[in-house]
Protein backbone atom coordinates (compact mmCIF):
# COMPACT_ATOMS: atom_id res chain seq x y z
CA UNK A 1 0.00 0.00 0.00
CA UNK A 2 1.13 3.36 -0.92
CA UNK A 3 1.36 5.73 1.51
CA UNK A 4 1.42 9.82 1.01
CA UNK A 5 2.95 12.44 3.01
CA UNK A 6 1.38 15.74 3.08
CA UNK A 7 1.48 19.42 5.19
CA UNK A 8 -1.35 19.12 7.71
CA UNK A 9 -4.07 21.34 7.68
CA UNK A 10 -6.62 22.70 10.60
CA UNK A 11 -9.32 20.45 9.01
CA UNK A 12 -7.39 17.82 10.40
CA UNK A 13 -7.81 17.77 14.01
CA UNK A 14 -11.22 16.27 14.32
CA UNK A 15 -9.60 12.86 12.17
CA UNK A 16 -6.72 12.91 14.48
CA UNK A 17 -7.73 13.64 17.61
CA UNK A 18 -10.30 10.80 17.02
CA UNK A 19 -8.11 7.75 16.77
CA UNK A 20 -6.01 8.75 19.75
CA UNK A 21 -6.89 7.03 22.33
CA UNK A 22 -7.16 3.47 20.31
CA UNK A 23 -3.97 4.26 18.75
CA UNK A 24 -2.07 4.60 21.98
CA UNK A 25 -4.26 2.00 23.87
CA UNK A 26 -4.94 4.79 26.44
CA UNK A 27 -6.65 8.33 27.03
CA UNK A 28 -4.15 10.56 25.50
CA UNK A 29 -6.08 12.68 23.16
CA UNK A 30 -5.85 15.71 25.69
CA UNK A 31 -2.62 16.48 24.61
CA UNK A 32 -3.73 17.63 21.83
CA UNK A 33 -5.63 20.61 21.97
CA UNK A 34 -6.92 21.93 19.00
CA UNK A 35 -4.28 25.22 18.90
CA UNK A 36 -1.97 22.47 17.96
CA UNK A 37 -3.61 21.89 14.47
CA UNK A 38 -4.91 25.74 14.01
CA UNK A 39 -1.13 27.13 14.82
CA UNK A 40 1.32 24.60 13.57
CA UNK A 41 -0.47 22.81 10.70
CA UNK A 42 2.71 23.93 8.46
CA UNK A 43 5.14 22.43 10.58
CA UNK A 44 2.67 19.43 11.01
CA UNK A 45 2.69 16.54 9.13
CA UNK A 46 -0.44 14.26 7.93
CA UNK A 47 -0.19 10.19 6.16
CA UNK A 48 -2.71 8.77 4.52
CA UNK A 49 -3.32 5.58 2.48
CA UNK A 50 -6.65 3.78 0.83
CA UNK A 51 -7.62 3.29 3.85
CA UNK A 52 -7.28 6.83 5.20
CA UNK A 53 -5.09 8.31 8.16
CA UNK A 54 -2.00 6.36 8.34
CA UNK A 55 -0.10 8.39 10.65
CA UNK A 56 0.53 12.23 11.78
CA UNK A 57 3.26 14.41 13.49
CA UNK A 58 2.35 17.34 15.37
CA UNK A 59 6.00 19.46 15.43
CA UNK A 60 6.37 23.13 15.57
CA UNK A 61 9.24 25.45 15.76
CA UNK A 62 10.14 27.28 18.47
CA UNK A 63 9.50 30.56 18.86
CA UNK A 64 12.02 30.84 22.12
CA UNK A 65 15.04 29.47 20.67
CA UNK A 66 15.95 30.19 17.16
CA UNK A 67 17.80 26.94 16.14
CA UNK A 68 14.97 24.41 17.92
CA UNK A 69 12.25 22.51 16.83
CA UNK A 70 9.38 20.36 18.69
CA UNK A 71 8.24 16.97 18.11
CA UNK A 72 4.81 17.35 20.04
CA UNK A 73 3.14 14.13 19.46
CA UNK A 74 3.29 11.24 16.48
CA UNK A 75 0.85 8.59 15.84
CA UNK A 76 0.90 5.31 13.18
CA UNK A 77 -2.11 3.62 13.03
CA UNK A 78 -1.43 -0.11 14.33
CA UNK A 79 -2.20 -1.74 10.75
CA UNK A 80 1.24 -0.03 9.43
CA UNK A 81 3.61 -0.19 12.48
CA UNK A 82 7.01 -1.73 11.91
CA UNK A 83 7.41 -0.45 8.27
CA UNK A 84 9.02 2.68 8.87
CA UNK A 85 6.34 5.29 8.43
CA UNK A 86 6.98 6.86 11.43
CA UNK A 87 10.52 7.05 10.34
CA UNK A 88 9.34 8.70 7.34
CA UNK A 89 7.14 11.21 9.20
CA UNK A 90 10.41 12.09 11.46
CA UNK A 91 12.33 12.52 8.22
CA UNK A 92 9.82 14.73 6.47
CA UNK A 93 9.86 16.95 9.58
CA UNK A 94 14.27 17.11 9.82
CA UNK A 95 13.66 18.19 6.08
CA UNK A 96 10.97 21.20 6.97
CA UNK A 97 12.79 22.33 9.95
CA UNK A 98 16.41 22.22 8.53
CA UNK A 99 14.75 24.36 5.72
CA UNK A 100 13.69 26.55 8.09
CA UNK A 101 17.54 26.65 9.69
CA UNK A 102 16.79 24.65 12.81
CA UNK A 103 19.18 22.40 14.01
CA UNK A 104 18.44 20.73 17.05
CA UNK A 105 14.97 18.83 17.50
CA UNK A 106 13.93 18.28 20.55
CA UNK A 107 10.70 15.98 22.26
CA UNK A 108 9.73 13.94 25.08
CA UNK A 109 7.99 11.19 26.46
CA UNK A 110 7.33 9.62 29.76
CA UNK A 111 9.99 7.17 31.40
CA UNK A 112 7.51 3.86 30.79
CA UNK A 113 7.28 4.02 27.33
CA UNK A 114 9.93 2.03 26.12
CA UNK A 115 8.76 2.11 22.89
CA UNK A 116 9.28 5.81 22.32
CA UNK A 117 12.26 5.79 23.86
CA UNK A 118 13.58 3.02 22.10
CA UNK A 119 12.48 4.77 18.65
CA UNK A 120 13.98 7.86 19.54
CA UNK A 121 17.19 6.18 20.37
CA UNK A 122 17.53 3.91 17.28
CA UNK A 123 16.58 7.76 15.40
CA UNK A 124 19.74 8.99 16.84
CA UNK A 125 18.58 11.48 19.33
CA UNK A 126 20.04 11.44 22.91
CA UNK A 127 18.20 11.50 25.93
CA UNK A 128 18.57 12.76 29.04
CA UNK A 129 16.33 11.40 32.34
CA UNK A 130 14.02 10.88 33.48
CA UNK A 131 13.90 14.76 34.46
CA UNK A 132 11.79 14.69 37.91
CA UNK A 133 8.77 16.63 38.15
CA UNK A 134 9.43 18.01 34.12
CA UNK A 135 6.04 18.55 33.86
CA UNK A 136 5.40 19.42 37.31
CA UNK A 137 5.06 17.74 40.99
CA UNK A 138 5.62 13.79 40.09
CA UNK A 139 5.61 14.29 36.34
CA UNK A 140 8.84 13.00 35.44
CA UNK A 141 9.59 12.84 31.36
CA UNK A 142 12.54 11.61 29.00
CA UNK A 143 13.91 14.41 26.92
CA UNK A 144 15.73 13.87 23.73
CA UNK A 145 17.26 15.74 21.42
CA UNK A 146 18.94 15.52 18.29
CA UNK A 147 21.52 17.29 16.70
CA UNK A 148 21.27 17.93 12.80
CA UNK A 149 23.25 17.38 10.56
CA UNK A 150 23.59 18.70 6.67
CA UNK A 151 23.07 14.60 5.88
CA UNK A 152 19.94 14.39 8.51
CA UNK A 153 17.99 17.52 7.36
Amino acid sequence: MIVHLRPAEPEDYDRIVSVMDDWWGRPIGSILPRLFLDHFHRTSLVAEDGDGLAGFLIGLLSHSMPDTAYIHAVGVAPRLRGNGLARRLYQGFFDLVAAEHRTTVKAITSPQNRGSIAFHTAMGFTLTGPVADYDGPTVDRIVFRLQLSPATG
